[in-house]
């Protein structure tokens, strides 16, 4: 029997992959390009757009290029993105006006400051979930605006285009001839009112973001267009679209309320889905658009950690600690203990639940015997520690949870998995397919495609790899949390020291 082939378009804050899957959720095929990272500031982070889309474009085309020397086509595109980051692009020429701003960029930090001074936070929060802070995309859009010559003149006549990146994506695929969104994308900007579910008019003003530069919002399962044959060699229905952490969401099949996923890529993002009701943190979670199928719409509560996977990788481009990622599994296993040492990752802040854009990185704990053993191993704890927080803030929130979905890169490092059961004292479950973001963009355009009739079906197709059970004395765990709490304070107070507020 012919298989139907779905391509997944996974655009990530490091690299691009295209993953062909079959009707059933398997991995026939992967392509992959790294892109680099620009850091032209303390605190900023761009990407190039022309190189998002180069790398995008050629692991798509690859993939459908593998299926079609297999005989066949692509039935769908389905399409995940790194999230919050800003792109505004000519509409007349398709050429970006400046570099995208990543998620992780903090350059508006004091914009949002002065922000809070005359504008209700919890006024935003109830309107978009959000809080007020760098990591979303409405005062980049400001900033680029303010920032970059005659930019504000053009996009008031209507000139310029903002989108996420699955908007720039979508429409160089369709060659200009799709502009839209998908609305867990636009939940993540500060201009989407998730209660109406609609841009929302008086955030537009306050970030003085012209109207005429903003997508049109679809559910995740819908029509966005048709990929161009001329840039993939067959025209291609794109009939899936989420943000990244939401893709995961759907791939882990976390479809039941107080279903809960953790994802660990570049950062780590944990959501628990509260069903078609909003639920509002007091403890300075997100509220946010879970996903929206065939017209019904699951909101979710998410947690934010900004360094996860990105701790491992400045070890190793920065430091020259390591190699390789996989290395530090070996190095954690090779001391029974961290030795007391503590690393604070704030290397782009810190999210939640202290929300703190310029608090900086820290190691703690250093002695001569301190090496690669000991500084990897406190990269991997600090995932972990920064994980319990994040699920403290949701129990604090009166959300039970029973056990832990986990995915992303670094949960085949089977010590984290092992690390995080201890430290949150909790079974801690790995999927067999640890793609669930591009599997999630594949199971959307499947929906629309009429491959799959329900959630409640791809729900019966989750399979359990792994399962790792707490196995740590309680007076050890609370002595890890004692030593990671003490070495956050200091990172907080440091930063309370240098900006004189003593």
């Amino acid at each position: 029997m012919t298989s139907t082939y779905i391509v997944a378009l996974d655009q990530g804050t490091t690299s691009s992959r295209a993953i062909v899957f079959d009707e059933h959720g398997a991995i026939l095929f992967t392509a992959q390009q790294e892109f680099a990272q620009i850091y032209p500031a303390d605190g900023w982070v761009e990407h190039n757009p022309e190189e998002i889309w180069q790398t995008a474009l050629a692991v798509t085309k690859e993939a459908c290029d593998w299926v079609k020397e297999r005989g066949s086509t692509v039935a769908a595109i389905g399409i995940t993105n790194q999230r919050e980051t800003t792109l505004v692009w000519d509409k007349n020429t398709g050429e970006p006006v400046y570099n995208a701003i990543v998620w992780q960029d903090r350059r508006t930090a004091k914009f949002c400051r002065d922000l809070k001074q005359e504008y209700s936070e919890q006024d935003l929060q109830a309107r978009t979930g959000l809080l007020l802070d760098p990591y979303f995309s409405a005062t980049k859009i400001t900033w680029i605006l303010d920032n970059v010559a005659g930019a504000r003149e053009k996009a008031e006549q209507g000139e310029l285009l903002f989108g996420t990146v699955d908007s720039f994506l979508i429409w160089r695929l369709t060659e200009g001839k799709s502009f839209v969104t998908d609305i867990t994308n636009a939940s993540r900007t500060n201009l989407f009112n998730i209660v109406k579910k609609q841009w929302d008019d008086d955030l537009l003003a306050l970030f003085k973001v012209p109207a005429s530069m903003l997508p049109k919002v679809l559910d995740c399962t819908a029509d966005f267009g048709t990929a161009s044959e001329t840039l993939l060699g067959q025209a291609v229905p794109i009939l899936g679209v989420a943000g990244d952490q939401q893709a995961a969401t759907v791939g882990q099949c976390c479809f039941e309320p107080g279903s809960i996923k953790s994802t660990y890529g570049t950062g780590c993002f944990v959501v628990v889905n509260t069903g078609e009701t909003m639920v509002t943190s007091n403890n300075r979670l997100l509220t946010t658009v879970a996903y929206s199928i065939k017209g019904t719409t699951h909101y979710a509560v998410e947690g934010s950690i900004f360094v996860a996977g990105a701790a491992v990788q400045w070890m190793r481009d920065n430091l020259s600690i390591i190699d390789n990622a996989s290395e530090t599994q070996r190095l954690a296993q090779s001391i029974n203990s961290n030795q007391g040492v503590y690393f604070v990752p704030a290397l782009t802040g810190l999210g939640a639940p202290h929300w703190n854009p310029d608090a900086r990185g820290a190691i703690f704990g250093l002695t001569r015997a301190t090496g690669p053993a000991q500084l990897a191993r406190a990269a991997l704890e600090s995932v972990v520690y920064q994980t319990y927080d994040l699920l403290q803030a949701v129990r604090e929130d009166g959300i039970a949870i029973n056990n832990l979905r986990v995915d992303g890169g670094m949960v085949a490092n089977d010590w984290l998995n092992q690390c995080l059961a201890n430290i949150l004292n909790l079974e801690v479950d790995r999927p067999k397919v640890l793609e669930t973001t591009a599997l999630g963009a594949a199971y959307l355009a499947g929906l629309q495609l009429g491959l799959y009739q329900s959630t409640s079906e791809l729900a019966e197709r989750w399979q359990k790899d792994s399962e790792f059970l707490p196995a740590m004395e309680e007076t050890t765990r609370e002595q890890n949390l004692q030593g990671w709490r003490k070495a956050v304070d200091a990172v907080l107070g440091m930063h309370q020291a240098s900006n004189g507020l003593h």
